[in-house]
């Protein structure tokens, strides 16, 4: 949570909300373990809770200062619809122009098309280098900014030896053979980032993860535990704090959201046994890892090292995918099994975090923002720490 967010519930705990309590599902600590997690504001449907009669804890973001009811400036978000259902890990997901979405399975490496008004799930396409172990896979998905004229998708891929970004064109349901234009991104068991993104400059965003080893994390020319900038073609972005290297950002453990506010990069990120983070990503700035674990204070400060905007306990996030909409920004929880929201200011300011639909769906992953302005939201119960439901694993439709 902020800084100041200790102080700003205590100003409004008569709008805090219901205390609930449920029992998370056995999984690997890295992306979830059993705990007993808190918080929850709506229900499935979006509808709002009563007031609770019981003073809330101080995990719980009480701060209600934007309005309330369903439609309302800070509403809760509702539950409008199921876009796809019986999917296995879905991990990245992506739109086209016309509005069909791309979606990633981590564990299957199939990239997946959906189409038309009724979201028709088509495979375009296996990918064959992609060799699934672990929190690795096929990852993250981005679609060129000039896919009109290139016909051009982004992939990370977690292969025998590396992880790497590739792109191919996309014809229709057709996907022609991917091309790497960025290899040897260090791939492990957990902790292989996986996220891309482009920003409004027209480049792409990678985030990385130290696999384990988190000295890497620290090491400027090592690509793991990075947020690297490259332009399509794969080489390092003008501007970039080493001209010769495609490193952004340095000391991230576990990088799996990113996000921008207009020209601002978010990113989430995973953390050890205490703290998760949302940070606000600058050129060259070391984000503290393995030194620190979520705000490091004066002491980090002092030694150049940032301090994220945002933390969570890890019982209560595990943040994965990342989004922007209608003044906030959305979190999908592993671990925490809920939706996280964000208010941010400007473009650079976080605050007041609430949390929705705990529980309701078991482990919530990707989150993007569709061309409607409504937000899908993918589950990850099948992806070897979770409980399936029936229909799992899902695309969500959730009105913001």
């Amino acid at each position: 949570m902020s800084r100041s967010g200790s102080r700003r519930r205590s100003r409004h705990l008569a709008l805090a909300a219901v205390l609930v309590l449920v029992t998370g599902t056995t999984a690997c600590l890295e992306e979830g373990s059993t705990s007993t997690v808190t918080l929850i504001e709506t229900t499935a449907t979006g509808t709002p809770l009563p007031v609770p009669t019981e003073v809330p804890t101080d995990q719980e973001s009480a701060d209600d200062t934007e309005g309330k009811g369903k439609g309302g400036k800070g509403g809760p978000p509702e539950l409008v619809g199921t876009i796809a259902t019986d999917l296995e890990a879905p991990w990245g997901l992506a739109f086209l122009p016309d509005g069909d979405a791309l979606v990633t399975e981590r564990d299957t490496a199939r990239l997946l098309r959906l189409t038309g008004p009724d979201h028709e799930v088509v495979e375009v396409a296996t990918i064959e280098t992609a060799a699934p172990e672990g929190e690795g896979g096929l990852l993250g998905v981005a679609v060129s900014p000039t896919y009109d004229e290139d016909g051009l998708v982004y992939l990370y891929v977690t292969t025998a030896t590396d992880n790497r970004v590739v792109r191919a064109v996309l014809d229709g349901d057709t996907l022609g053979e991917p091309e790497p234009i960025l290899t040897g991104i260090p791939n492990g068991f957990i902790h292989d980032g996986g996220q891309l993104t482009f920003g409004p400059d027209g480049l792409l965003y990678v985030s990385t993860g130290e696999i384990g080893e988190p000295d890497r994390a620290a090491d400027p020319d090592d690509l793991g535990g990075k947020i690297l900038r490259i332009t399509p073609d794969g080489d390092p972005a003008k501007g970039n704090p080493d001209p010769d290297s495609p490193v952004f950002s340095l000391g991230h453990r576990n990088v799996q959201g990113l996000a921008f506010v207009r020209n601002q990069l978010w990113a989430s990120e995973f953390g050890a046994d205490t703290f998760d983070e949302l940070n606000l990503v600058r050129s060259g700035k070391d984000y503290g890892w393995p030194a620190f674990e979520g705000e490091g204070g004066k002491a980090a400060r002092q030694q150049g090292y940032v301090d994220p905007e945002i933390t969570w306990d890890t019982d209560d996030a595990s943040p994965s995918g990342l989004a922007y909409a209608k003044g906030h920004l959305w979190l999908g929880a592993l671990k925490g099994q809920r939706l996280w929201r964000v208010e941010v200011k400007g473009s650079k300011k976080a605050q007041k975090p609430r949390a929705f639909f705990l529980g309701d769906h078991g482990r919530l992953r990707g989150v993007a923002l569709a061309p409607d302005g409504t937000l899908w939201v993918t589950t990850s119960n099948r992806d070897g720490r979770g409980t399936p439901a029936p229909g799992d694993d899902k695309i969500l439709q959730v009105q913001p």
